[in-house]
């Protein structure tokens, strides 16, 4: 009775936890905010977010700061529709992947990121 009970209480937890996934997207914004070739930086619920949106790609959101001391890259950054430099100190990012480029062997979070039917944007915050 009691492994009846446990398991119970497991699949009533994964229960729980899949519906915490499916309600973690949030809206960040409408698409026509965002643009090809551009950056967007975004403070939502205390969190500094970047979205790209590469030349010739799909938007992506990235955490807002720069893996090597954490500077914010929303007010340290320059985007030129390819590649992502951290001007503090040079560090540069593909803008499709947010794979590092110089220095190789990093890269920056990311959080997902999807296009609705209606025109927003929704970004999950609680999976990066």
């Amino acid at each position: 009775m009691a492994t009846a009970q446990v398991r119970m209480a497991g699949l009533s937890e994964s229960v729980h936890a899949w519906r915490l996934w499916i309600v973690a997207f949030q809206t960040l914004c409408k698409q026509k905010y965002l643009a090809e070739g551009e950056s967007v930086p975004f403070l939502i619920d205390g969190a500094e977010v970047l979205v790209l949106w590469p030349d010739g790609g799909q938007p992506r959101a990235f955490v807002g700061r720069c893996p090597h001391e954490g500077q914010s890259l929303v007010n340290n950054s320059d985007f030129n529709g390819r590649i992502l430099v951290c001007t503090v100190h040079g560090w540069v990012f593909n803008g499709r992947t947010g794979e590092g480029l110089s220095p190789t062997g990093c890269r920056l979070r990311e959080f997902p990121l999807r296009l609705t039917d209606d025109g927003r944007v929704e970004i999950d915050l609680v999976a990066a």
